[in-house]
């Protein structure tokens, strides 16, 4: 879930000033300049130790945007423009989901627990009594000390101490990373190892510097539209919680970007509880004690990655984006389809399963708008969103078992939610796997209120609530 920060408000600046250069065929000859304008002479840096770190910051924050992974392009004397030039020009679409832009990463140093200078130095100490690896000193004015070198990091100090005067400081990419998949390279530099990924998202917006991206597939949808070829979007139902306005209103305006035609995820959606409701009653039937959703791409890689034991309870039933991707081939054999949705996962999801031709997310589209300077007006009347208010609900937690149970009334459906893949829950989900649910279906989203709140967002979760909220029930 994002929320407002300044990072954020940088990368979705850089993505909107790289569209409005392309929109004005002017990208490849102005982006070298692009850094030199948000940080000018003369102008303080922000969070830098000069205009030249951030300017080099800027930079390389524009190569992911452009669809390029920072470790595999070596090249520092290579300009903006030639990567501009490549990213216009037909070429294979990067397998990279993420990337790490070293530049911005401040090697943040792990020490976990720090003694801050309101301790008071006080004659009980039960913060070195109570310490397993006598890690706690203390120095000549009284107050305690930690030997990193000697602490485990166990937190008993922090625990003990009645001043509260020892503080928890964490890596906060590693911090929330559920399968400790972010670690240190010998400079200190966080790199993700894509090998242990499960493409949840949360370090994207964890990172107070900015300095995790996704790979973005801007340009390519860009070009194929420039290029004449026939480009279809597919939003995801969650798509209504980011605009207050009509869902046929944000249809329009993402068709006026170039899109051939523009179709709802939630048909898709449809079909899943179909086949996900007939699979449940058949396994229900032969005996087995549960079956858990499939539609969350994270959740499965978690899977794949970490709890073989829950294969055998997993749904084989495709996600909505799949199905309604069918549908779309089935009515423009001969079109590019782009699947936008709030989830960084998708886009594992695309290449595993060569559904959909390219990946956006909320942030990106949003961008794009801006970029283009698309206002969302008032829908002409030909754009059709009458998908069944079930698929739609397919967005928040809940919604995929309530439109199982609405379509199988007779299936004595016992659903168990579980959204926000923590650690906290994947250790539930491996006991789940032990035979211990603790009820029949069990839906699984990785994000703490399904895709209404994913990492790839324009708003925050505490505004999408209310916004998918007043949607549905204006349905």
């Amino acid at each position: 879930m994002a929320f407002a920060n300044n990072t954020l408000i940088v990368r979705r600046v850089l993505i909107a000033k790289l569209v409005k250069l392309w929109n004005e065929n002017q990208l490849v000859e102005s982006i070298d300049r692009i850094p030199l304008e948000m940080s000018p002479k003369q102008s303080i840096a922000r969070g830098r130790c000069c205009i030249h770190k951030e300017r080099a910051v800027l930079k390389y924050k524009m190569l992911p945007i452009l669809g390029y992974g920072i470790d595999q392009e070596d090249d520092e004397l290579k300009p903006l423009s030639a990567y501009a030039q490549e990213a216009l020009s037909p070429r294979p679409l990067n397998k990279r989901i993420l990337t790490v832009v070293d530049e911005a990463c401040t090697a943040c140093v792990k020490v976990s627990y720090v003694v801050t200078n309101l301790c008071r130095g006080c004659v009980a100490r039960p913060c070195a009594m109570n310490c397993p690896k006598e890690a706690v000193t203390f120095r000549e004015n009284g107050q305690a000390n930690i030997e990193h070198s000697k602490c485990i990091s166990c937190g008993i100090c922090k625990e003990a101490c009645p001043y509260h005067s020892i503080v928890y400081i964490p890596i906060p990419c590693e911090e929330v990373c559920p399968v400790k998949a972010i670690t240190k390279d010998e400079n200190g530099i966080e790199i993700i190892d894509e090998s242990k990924c499960i493409y949840c998202g949360k370090c994207i917006n964890a990172c107070p510097f900015g300095s995790i991206f996704e790979v973005s597939q801007i340009f390519d949808v860009l070009a194929a539209i420039r290029n004449g070829e026939k480009v279809v979007a597919i939003p995801a139902p969650s798509l209504m919680s980011q605009y207050a306005n009509p869902i046929e209103d944000i249809f329009q305006a993402i068709k006026s970007i170039g899109f051939h035609a523009v179709e709802e995820v939630a048909l898709g959606a449809m079909v899943t509880t179909r086949n996900e409701g007939e699979e449940l009653r058949e396994k229900l039937e032969e005996g087995q004690q549960f079956m858990t959703t499939s539609c969350c791409p994270a959740y499965t890689e978690l899977v794949n990655k970490y709890l073989p034991e829950m294969k055998p309870f997993v749904s084989s039933t495709k996600s909505p984006m799949y199905y309604t991707a069918e549908i779309v081939r089935e009515k423009y054999p001969d079109a590019k389809i782009v699947f936008v949705g709030p989830c960084v996962a998708k886009r594992k999801e695309m290449f595993n399963n060569n559904c959909v031709d390219f990946v956006w997310t909320f942030e990106e589209l949003d961008s794009v708008f801006n970029g283009l300077e698309l206002e969302i007006e008032k829908s002409d009347g030909t754009i059709c969103c009458d998908a069944p208010k079930p698929g739609k609900g397919f967005a928040r937690s809940g919604g995929v078992a309530a439109a199982v149970q609405g379509m199988y009334p007779n299936v004595s459906i016992q659903p168990v939610l579980v959204a926000n893949i923590d650690r906290k829950n994947v250790a539930l989900l491996r006991a789940f796997a032990k035979g211990k649910a603790p009820g029949n279906f069990v839906e699984v989203m990785a994000c703490e209120d399904g895709c209404i709140t994913g990492p790839s967002g324009k708003i925050d979760g505490s505004k999408s609530r209310k916004i998918f909220q007043k949607a549905m029930d204006d349905i």
